[in-house]
């Protein structure tokens, strides 16, 4: 009798793998293969990415899932959380949300965030890392760290002069501690109220639209994210140059600027606003005092183009990363120009433009003795406790000149508020250093004048650091004087009485 063979026996008669069952395995293993890459390419390499995608809900769900941590000038807080009823438990509220919206920024569930509140994030969701405590109960939970707090270097009497100060008029105002650089007051006007489009409701997107529509462009922060050209403010920093490298030595001294000062090149004068300037022999101090162009002009050109640029740079001008923790835009001194284009840029015109943040900066560098701090917004980062994460510390940005010639500087500027065109800025009980600006812009000058007013003020008998240095910009105004001295004097007064107490 035939035997009978069992089919797919193998060599020692067991069952066997078919061809097709063994290409089929193959191909399962390939299939769990790949899903193991791609499941590693998607949890480990492109994990950040995911989560910052604008599509990705879950992380604005936890981010909203408790209260933020708060922004504080001085002792109170300017921020807030409020519950709500919908799939975010939490939303941003601003008590005072103009005053403050250029420091602050918003918060918002549907558009994100910005200044400060974009910034200090991880901080005041409770996400940053240096908030994490040691507790092994709320590392094995996963717990999530309640958000820190924000405390800015903000004088709130300086803040609310300055929004006072500006009113409806389209304008900024910063002001700066000159011995540390804290920032004491950045108010931009029109402003926003952050809270109004802080949820994600119908309401919010309409009042978000309504501000993105709003030609008057109530959302830029003018104070760190708008230039301007500064005008005559600029001859401050001509002045220095001047000083500096000795093209003058003697403030009192005739500068030897012709009456009338052709640009060079040209057949054009440069002119002036008062006749008080139309005459040879003038001294530097009595060009700054009657706000001469024709002499701070020819300055510039004699001081240089090199020469002239280092000081803008040493002041913050072309710095590209002027983080207060906020990016401030780029205030701008051109390096490459002819000599008619560098008398022009030297009293604060043709390409110059600042923001008025560099501009309180310029001023306050004069009243420092020449120093330049970097300006800081924040004062100290703390756990919700009150335990300090982070506490900032003065930092020089620049030795713009020699205490000798800031003194000289100092002269000058308080010759313009005693006896020329800064007399509004006058304190009873202070000594105040000043300057004006009236800067023309648009297509052949035809748009309204930017008044410009730059100062710092001291107590009278005071021989230390003054407290206040301040920049002000007023860019739109339906007063019939559009003139530094009679519209950003007045106000750069009212923030420095506030600092100072009277």
């Amino acid at each position: 009798m035939a035997r009978v063979r069992p089919r797919g026996n193998g060599p020692q008669g067991l069952p066997g793998i078919s061809v097709t069952g063994r290409r089929a395995g193959t191909f399962c293993l390939l299939l769990v293969v790949a899903l193991c890459v791609q499941a590693t390419r998607v949890q480990v390499f492109q994990a950040r990415e995911l989560d910052r995608n604008s599509a990705n809900q879950r992380l604005t769900i936890e981010r909203y899932a408790r209260p933020r941590g708060d922004i504080l000038v001085g002792t109170e807080p300017v921020t807030g959380s409020v519950p709500t009823s919908g799939r975010y438990a939490y939303k941003r509220s601003y008590p005072e949300g103009p005053t403050y919206a250029a420091v602050t920024g918003y918060a918002s569930q549907a558009y994100g965030t910005t200044q400060l509140e974009g910034t200090e994030d991880e901080l005041l969701t409770g996400t940053d890392g240096r908030l994490a405590g040691w507790s092994l109960r709320d590392a094995v939970a996963r717990r999530q760290n309640p958000g820190g707090d924000v405390h800015t270097t903000l004088n709130r009497a300086a803040q609310e002069a300055a929004m006072r100060g500006l009113g409806e008029q389209k304008g900024a105002v910063a002001a700066i501690e000159p011995a540390t650089g804290r920032i004491l007051a950045l108010a931009s006007t029109p402003s926003y109220d952050p809270g109004s489009f802080a949820g994600h409701a119908a309401d919010d997107q309409e009042a978000w639209n309504r501000l993105q529509a709003d030609p008057d462009q109530p959302m830029l922060n003018r104070a760190l994210r708008q230039t301007y050209p500064p005008g005559s403010t600029f001859k401050v920093v001509t002045a220095a140059a001047a000083l500096a490298n000795g093209v003058v030595t003697d403030i009192d001294a005739p500068t030897g600027a012709p009456s009338p000062y052709v640009l060079p090149g040209t057949t054009t004068p440069l002119v002036n606003d008062t006749p008080a300037c139309d005459r040879p022999g003038l001294s530097l101090d009595a060009a700054m005092t009657a706000s001469c162009n024709s002499v701070l002009g020819w300055l510039g050109v004699r001081t240089g183009l090199d020469r002239m640029a280092a000081m803008a740079g040493n002041f913050g001008f072309d710095d590209a990363r002027l983080d207060v923790p906020v990016r401030a835009a780029r205030s701008a001194f051109d390096t490459r120009m002819d000599e008619s284009q560098l008398a022009l840029s030297s009293i604060g015109q043709f390409d110059t433009a600042a923001t008025p943040l560099v501009m309180a900066m310029v001023a306050a560098g004069v009243a420092d003795n020449g120093t330049v701090m970097r300006p800081q917004l924040v004062d100290r980062l703390t756990r919700s406790d009150g335990t300090v994460v982070r506490q900032t510390a003065p930092v020089t940005y620049r030795q713009a000149m020699t205490p000798a010639v800031a003194a000289q500087l100092q002269k000058l500027m308080t010759d313009v508020v005693e006896n020329g065109t800064g007399g509004n800025a006058r304190i009873a009980g202070a000594v105040v250093g000043g300057k004006t600006g009236t800067a023309q812009h648009g297509v052949e000058n035809s748009g309204t004048p930017y008044a410009w007013f730059v100062s710092w003020a001291r107590p009278a008998g005071s021989t230390g650091v003054p407290p206040v240095a301040v920049a002000v910009v007023v860019a739109d105004s339906d007063a019939t004087d559009v003139t530094g001295g009679a519209l950003a004097a007045p106000i750069a007064r009212s923030v420095m009485r506030a600092v100072l107490g009277l």
